[in-house]
C-alpha cells in the first residue's frame, strides 16, 4: 500500500501572504467541504510549491502570550477582554510570518509502513505528497489508521 493509495487529493492550500483570519475560514470552509475536521492546510507559492504548513497549533502558539502561566493566579483579569484584543492583534498576521517551513513531504510511491513510521517518529499528522515539485496530496494520519482498520478484517 503506497501512499498514491490513500492520499487525499482534495486539499485546500494557503498562500503566504493569506491572513491567519482567512487562513481560520479556509480551515471551517475544508472540514465543512471534507466532512472531517482538518486541522492543517499546506501554504503554496504562486507556481503551486510547496513553501509550507500552518496548522492550527501553529496559531494557537503565536497567539499564546509570553506570561500566561500566571495570569491563572491574577483574579482581578479581564481575560475575556484580552483574548478579543489578542484577536484583533493576530487575525491580520500574513501566514508566512508563522507558518512551518520545514516540511516532511513524501512522494507517491512512499510504503504505508514508512508513512506511519514517519508520523510515528516525529508527530506528524500530516504528509504532502510531491512529486516533481507539485504537489499532489496529503496523508492524514487518520487515513493512515482507517485504512489499517479495514487492513484487520
Amino acid at each position: 500500500m503506497l501512499a498514491q493509495d490513500i492520499m487525499d487529493t482534495r486539499f485546500r492550500t494557503l498562500q503566504p501572504r493569506d491572513t491567519i483570519a482567512a487562513a481560520v475560514r479556509a480551515f471551517h470552509e475544508v472540514s465543512r467541504e471534507q466532512g472531517k475536521k482538518i486541522f492543517g492546510l499546506m501554504v503554496t507559492d504562486a507556481a503551486d510549491h510547496l513553501v509550507g504548513m500552518l496548522s492550527i497549533y501553529d496559531i494557537l502558539l503565536f497567539m499564546q502570550p509570553k506570561h500566561v502561566h500566571i495570569w491563572g493566579e491574577m483574579e482581578d483579569m479581564d481575560f475575556e477582554k484580552l483574548f478579543n484584543d489578542l484577536l484583533k492583534r493576530v487575525k491580520d498576521v500574513p501566514v508566512e510570518d508563522i507558518m512551518t517551513t520545514d516540511v516532511v513531504t513524501i512522494s507517491p510511491t512512499t510504503h504505508l509502513m514508512i508513512i506511519s513510521d514517519i508520523m510515528i517518529k516525529k508527530h506528524i499528522r500530516r504528509l504532502p505528497v510531491i512529486a516533481a515539485e507539485q504537489v499532489l496530496g496529503i496523508v492524514y494520519v487518520s487515513d493512515v489508521f482507517h485504512h489499517l482498520l479495514h487492513r484487520f478484517q
